[in-house]
């Protein structure tokens, strides 16, 4: 397939207001003194689309935001990025998040998803990107899951990420069966990271599942083999801020399989990329570009 873009992709924007805090959890106390609290564009669409296209690829994000200063914010940064990004307005504003952030870089995200359930969204948004890209990644934003289902039948490859999913929650079904290559956070499975990726090779179009479990690596799912064990990439310096390594990861691990590279090479890439945002702080922030990410790699 001719293309023009190798990643698009869908939904995930918004605003983090991180605030530094002494522990987590928060002492029971009225007022807590805190650093600077500081304002990024975030979230996992940008995440993933900042990343892709910090790797050279030819990335195009769209999604749904507000005429409001979030989402000035917003369309300001892709411009300054010079990221391509399409998107709605919709007077429900621009998705935002506050993110507690401890010493050690663990975090509580309080989300403001803002958007209605079942919102739907013109189809114009996504689908002339769908015959125009070598790849789709699908955020969780609920409109997303038709931008999904369309991709499936407009030839590129696709991928989602259902981030804490507990494997029962109905919401993030389309997305877990409707991908060609699904990524899931550890945290809320627990013992039954196996069993629930199991569950979507056998339910879903996914020929692929990647389960990130933080500084405990991650684990590959393919059909008819064992599960396979990563161990996490080092950190170069001191943990400064988790929030954005799931997503780094996700975007280092596209550009190796877009670039041909084996699962496993895409792991380590995904591994040391996530490794990468954990030394910033803030909501993506700092990028690896593909010379560095080689690097690290060699």
């Amino acid at each position: 397939m001719t293309t023009e873009l190798d990643v698009f992709v869908v939904g995930g924007t918004g605003v983090d207001t991180t605030v530094r805090v002494p522990r987590l959890p928060l002492p029971e106390r009225e007022t807590i003194m805190v650093p600077p609290i500081e304002r990024y564009v975030a979230h996992t669409g940008n995440g993933v689309a900042f990343g892709c296209h910090h790797l050279g690829l030819r990335t195009h994000l769209a999604d749904v935001i507000g005429a409001d200063p979030e989402g000035d914010q917003v369309r300001g940064a892709y411009a300054a990025a010079g990221l391509s990004f399409d998107h709605r307005t919709h007077p429900s504003g621009t998705r935002r998040s506050v993110n507690l952030v401890d010493p050690n870089g663990r975090r509580v995200s309080l989300y403001d998803g803002r958007h209605p359930v079942g919102m739907t969204v013109d189809p114009g948004l996504y689908r002339p990107a769908l015959a125009r890209t070598r790849h789709v990644h699908a955020c969780l934003a609920d409109w997303a899951r038709h931008a999904l289902a369309e991709a499936a039948g407009a030839g590129p490859s696709t991928s989602t990420d259902l981030h804490d999913w507990d494997g029962v929650q109905d919401y993030h079904r389309d997305f877990a069966y409707g991908a060609d290559l699904v990524f899931v956070s550890t945290s809320a499975l627990g013992d039954r990271t196996e069993e629930t990726a199991r569950d979507i090779l056998a339910r879903g179009r996914a020929g692929a599942v990647v389960a990130m479990a933080g500084a405990d690596g991650s684990y590959l799912a393919l059909p008819g083999g064992p599960l396979r064990h990563l161990p996490a990439a080092t950190v170069p310096g001191p943990v400064v801020d988790t929030d954005g390594a799931g997503d780094a990861y996700v975007a280092a691990f596209l550009h190796g399989r877009l670039a041909g590279k084996d699962w496993r090479a895409s792991m380590r890439a995904g591994s040391v990329a996530g490794a990468h945002a954990c030394l910033t702080a803030g909501t993506h922030t700092s990028f690896l570009t593909a010379e560095e990410l080689a690097r690290a790699l060699a």
